[in-house]
């Protein structure tokens, strides 16, 4: 399969891809709270099954959104009027979410016991299958990907790339957060990592609205 687009498009997908992934949400929190109870293993088993969640999204939405483009050109247009006003209420809800943890509202992360690698993994896929974030996010990051000039080998490389950077995110948590004293660190730094993920889509709300209104 021949990938024709540049490399630049993929980046910029990856990069907010990998903020989305990274940040505090029902993803992360099952991963950290499997390793925390279930040890390492599970840990790394939610992991994958992250990845393999998020890969089908990418398909999945990759494929639906560039039918939709071919068919009706205007929808990239209102794709991403959508996309600016789901990154700033991202935006806003890391930044009120860092603002909580700083006030003393961060929980502990509590570690769920008794799972095997395969309920571990199952049960991350229902997580991310069930995860609202996903679908919002996707909707955002297809307005950043030109989905209606890709082919067969750009959507399997923009997949494989998702599916890869979300098992090396989530398996780098199911390593580093699997004792109590991590779990712990993971309480403080998570306001930072909230404030940060919410200027980073901050920005990306603004570069967005620049390029629709220069275009």
């Amino acid at each position: 399969m021949e990938v024709t687009l540049p490399l630049a498009p993929f980046l910029t997908v990856w990069a907010v891809l990998a903020m989305n992934i990274a940040s505090p949400g029902p993803n992360v929190l099952n991963t950290i709270a499997s390793a925390l109870g279930s040890g390492r293993k599970a840990g790394l088993a939610s992991a994958a099954g992250v990845a393999v969640g998020i890969g089908l999204w990418c398909l999945g939405m990759t494929l639906g959104m560039a039918a939709a483009f071919q068919a009706v050109p205007a929808a990239r247009t209102a794709l991403t009027l959508l996309a600016i006003g789901l990154l700033l209420w991202f935006a806003g809800r890391y930044l009120r979410a860092a603002l909580a943890g700083w006030q003393g509202g961060t929980g502990r992360v509590t570690g769920r016991s008794g799972l095997t690698a395969r309920a571990s993994f199952t049960r991350s896929l229902a997580v991310n299958a069930m995860n609202p974030k996903a679908l919002t996010t996707w909707v955002v990051i297809l307005s950043l990907f030109p989905a209606s000039e890709a082919r067969a080998g750009d959507i399997a490389v923009l997949g494989l790339g998702a599916a890869t950077l979300a098992f090396s995110i989530h398996a780098g948590y199911a390593l580093a957060f699997s004792t109590a004293p991590a779990a712990r660190l993971w309480a403080r730094l998570a306001p930072a990592i909230s404030a940060a993920v919410g200027l980073f889509f901050a920005g990306f709300a603004a570069r967005l609205a620049l390029g629709l209104a220069a275009g």
